[in-house]
């Protein structure tokens, strides 16, 4: 991926673990696993498909029933999940999702169309492999520099 031009849609994975709010959080947190997941994206079905009505993550499983010893065997995904979710658009830059981690103090964004509809998710692990990948590519153009400095002014 070029530095020029890459978007959330371009960065995000489109394969998303989904849940609904009504999911017991034993069902979530064995989705979790077998889908090798940290979070949900919880979803209601809207006019444009999926849309994002929360967030579900194992720190707030850890957070909200273990820690405080709550039976999870009674509550709902709905019940712990991060409903105030800040989602990216489809078209955000790099430096867009990285400044919207960065204010809302989270890892993970949905990625939404126009129609707020789920298009995927974004994470701040997705943006370290991009980030690393563009900066081995400035790598390898000042070491070709080099190397073409050496041919023509020997």
């Amino acid at each position: 991926m070029a530095i020029l031009g890459t978007s959330a849609g371009d960065l995000c994975r489109r394969d998303v673990s989904v849940a609904s709010r009504s999911m017991t959080l034993d069902e979530a947190a064995r989705l979790m696993r077998g889908d090798h997941v940290g979070c949900l994206v919880v979803v209601e079905q809207g006019p444009g498909g999926r849309l994002v009505a929360g967030l579900l993550t194992d720190r707030d499983i850890v957070t909200t029933v273990v820690a405080t010893g709550t039976p999870a065997g009674s509550l709902r995904v709905g019940d712990v999940m991060t409903d105030d979710v800040v989602c990216v658009r489809d078209n955000a830059s790099p430096a867009d999702i990285l400044a919207t981690m960065q204010n809302r103090h989270v890892r993970r964004l949905p990625v939404v169309g126009p129609q707020q509809n789920l298009l995927g998710i974004v994470t701040a692990d997705d943006l370290l492999q991009w980030l690393a990948t563009e900066l081995a590519r400035l790598a390898r153009a000042v070491g070709e520099q080099v190397k073409v400095e050496a041919i023509v002014r020997p």
